[in-house]
């Protein structure tokens, strides 16, 4: 049998000497993108600011095919780890400005070699040999700025459109959190280095080592955290009570089935918490949940009642004599965005208000548009999750807002409205599938006046004008400026859906030809709007395309009601929510930031929260600045940072975590004003 050996180890030693790293052409391309990546640093650096530092960072775990005295690995799993933190120390190797500390981070992307032991001078990590090239030498060699000069549409292979984006990700998080402070930096890269881990798993044996990835990866009927919950809960009851809650808890785990009634656990968590998971389900619950609640309300005034709600949600099963058509609409189109961040805001909502129907109509509509906002822009899981606890705490802190006197965080920004726009203008083509076919789904459903369902598993995009119409085509006469035809190319007007496989050699018919034969059905019809408007237009030229174009950008703007507002020009006001604090302030100057009055703080401090702030923060209370855990008037910090530490009740960066209400940080607010 093959050993196996599983240890556990820091950065430094993972990207070193004893490893040297082989992706295998069986395996699947790099394919991290800029959300994945966006949400690693945010993670690292979360837990790097609020964290002791005895506690360490768990990257997970890679299996590695590796002789124990040799070097090579291939890697079974893990790529995307470690490609995306290779890409990591190429970024702070490109943000330090000090030579011998530039060559150290350099010595994390290649082995320098060691003659005397037989090591050569070379990459630590070789990714499929038509990436490998091209990754070494610009991230592994820090080249960055010639790696963002080129043209993402003229890379030959998805891997390398998505190393130059997520490198360019990673470059922003920098600039924007440390702004060049090198001791940050190197403060920063001490704690990846030294308290940053990850398990490898090896074996010498390929067959034993895809063995252990099935098993690490298995699906079985494990014990979740609901079970241990339950068992908690249901024991702290009294005894005659155990039996009838027993049996209303499995009636509710029956109804939304198994995983469903982890999920409302999850939603329950963050409506609690208002912040994304930072440790798991099971104990997160047992901190944020369990000591706000008892057995018995638990499960009648929470569990139940958000279980009903998660139902009706999740299944656009909303039942009433008025308005039910509509919200269902809505919410099938919250559930075909690519993330469920948005339910436990219809969860609490749809619990505060069972029976306004006309409030819940509005609701569900500025719930869709922000979530389609979120999700076109491409906004990652800590932008969402940032954006959306600010919607949680008003609807908590204003359980009696009504259609009269609406909610106003769920509301777009000014500057949202023109994000969401510019980004419906842009090239719709080139985005991921995902986000291109919803795009364009939900513009059909505009222009069908909503009607329309897309189930259809087959589902494809195609340009009207061709990518590479013949020089002697119909086509190039038209279209016979470069630069105008590559503008309109893969914007929204110049593509259409089809429910049929794509036919590379019908990409290249005349417009008629294309219309009757490969747009249209053997009926003459087609099953989408969007394509009949196009099967209805004589001839395609740029005016007739830019008249489209502008046609459709109306469509989406008073569908989704972004019309600008002179009149709601956004306050200066920054916002920080978490552990249970909730404030708003604004910056008086270079230095000092002023902490409204109506301000919440944390109810307690995390261990190692530094003496001075421990200290300010019992002097405001002392004075009765802080009453009740409230700001009873204006208070004027020396910095962002205290301010927001005095809030949270931890170690924080004011900068970064001080944002407006559309998550621009009060630190790259500050650049640009």
């Amino acid at each position: 049998m093959s050993e196996i050996a599983g240890h556990e180890y820091q950065l430094l030693k993972i990207f070193s000497s004893d490893f040297e790293y082989h992706i295998p052409a069986y395996q699947r391309p790099y394919a991290w993108t800029e959300e994945e990546t966006g949400t690693l640093f945010d993670d690292l650096y979360s837990f790097y600011v609020s964290e002791q530092e005895d506690e360490n960072y768990f990257l997970g775990s890679i299996v590695l095919i590796k002789e124990n005295i040799d070097r090579k690995a291939d890697v079974i799993d893990g790529q995307q780890r470690l490609t995306t933190l290779t890409i990591l120390f190429s970024v702070l190797a490109n943000c330090l400005t000090d030579i011998d500390d530039k060559a150290s981070c350099m010595e994390i992307l290649q082995e320098k070699g060691n003659k005397l032991a037989g090591i050569a001078s070379q990459p630590r990590l070789f990714l499929r040999e038509w990436d490998q090239d091209f990754f070494n030498k610009y991230i592994q060699n820090v080249k960055l700025d010639e790696l963002l000069k080129l043209d993402a549409a003229n890379l030959d292979t998805e891997a390398k459109k998505h190393i130059q984006t997520n490198c360019r990700v990673l470059l922003n998080r920098f600039n924007d959190t440390f702004q060049g402070n090198e001791n940050e930096l190197l403060k920063f890269s001490n704690f990846l280095l030294n308290r940053c881990y990850l398990v490898a798993v090896s074996t010498p044996s390929q067959a034993s080592a895809f063995r252990v990835f099935s098993v690490m990866n298995s699906r079985g009927l494990n014990l979740l955290p609901t079970d241990i919950i339950k068992s908690e809960t249901i024991g702290k009851l009294p005894v005659e009570l155990q039996q009838e809650y027993t049996d209303k808890w499995e009636e509710l785990e029956n109804e939304a089935g198994r995983d469903g009634f982890n999920e409302v656990f999850t939603h329950t968590r963050t409506i609690f918490t208002m912040e994304r998971a930072k440790k798991n389900l099971l104990d997160e619950f047992r901190s944020y949940v369990i000591p706000e609640t008892t057995p018995k309300s638990l499960i009648d005034d929470y569990l139940e009642p958000y279980t009903m709600a998660y139902m009706k949600l999740k299944n656009c099963a909303y039942t009433s004599s008025k308005n039910a058509e509509e919200i269902n609409n809505y919410l099938y189109w919250l559930n075909k965005n690519n993330n469920y961040d948005w339910m436990p805001l219809a969860i609490l909502f749809m619990t505060y208000y069972p029976e306004d129907h006309d409030y819940l109509l509005w609701f569900v509509k500025k719930l869709e548009r922000i979530a389609s906002y979120l999700q076109v822009t491409a906004q990652d899981v800590n932008h969402r999750m940032a954006r959306y606890k600010f919607i949680l705490a008003e609807m908590k802190e204003r359980p009696d807002s009504s259609l009269d006197n609406p909610l106003k965080n769920i509301e777009l920004t000014e500057w949202e409205k023109e994000e969401f726009l510019r980004t419906l203008n842009g090239d719709i083509y080139t985005m991921p599938a995902t986000r291109r076919n919803y795009i364009i789904q939900r513009l059909d459903s505009f222009v069908s006046d909503g009607g329309a369902i897309y189930n259809t598993k087959l589902f494809t995009i195609e340009h009207v004008l061709p990518q590479n119409p013949s020089s002697e085509s119909e086509w190039f006469n038209l279209w016979s400026d470069t630069k105008l035809r590559q503008y309109w190319l893969n914007k929204i007007a110049n593509l259409v859906p089809l429910t049929r496989q794509r036919n590379s050699a019908a990409q290249n018919y005349e417009f008629d030809i294309k219309k009757t034969k490969y747009f249209s059905t053997k009926n003459g019809t087609t099953s989408y709007s969007l394509t009949t408007q196009v099967i209805n237009i004589d001839k395609w030229s740029p005016e007739v395309v830019k008249e489209r174009q502008d046609y459709l950008m109306e469509v989406f703007t008073n569908n989704w009601e972004l019309q600008k507002n002179p009149g709601n020009n956004e306050r200066e006001k920054f916002i920080l929510s978490g552990r249970g604090g909730s404030a708003s302030g604004y910056p008086l100057d270079e230095d000092n930031f002023v902490v409204l009055a109506g301000s919440k703080i944390s109810k307690d401090v995390t261990e190692g929260f530094p003496q001075g702030y421990s200290d300010l923060r019992d002097s405001l209370i002392s004075d009765e600045t802080i009453s009740n855990g409230v700001f009873k008037k204006d208070y004027t910090f020396t910095s962002s940072s205290a301010a927001a530490a005095v809030v949270l009740g931890r170690s924080a960066n004011g900068r970064k975590e001080w944002t407006l209400l559309d998550g621009r940080t009060y630190g790259k607010y500050g650049q640009l004003n």
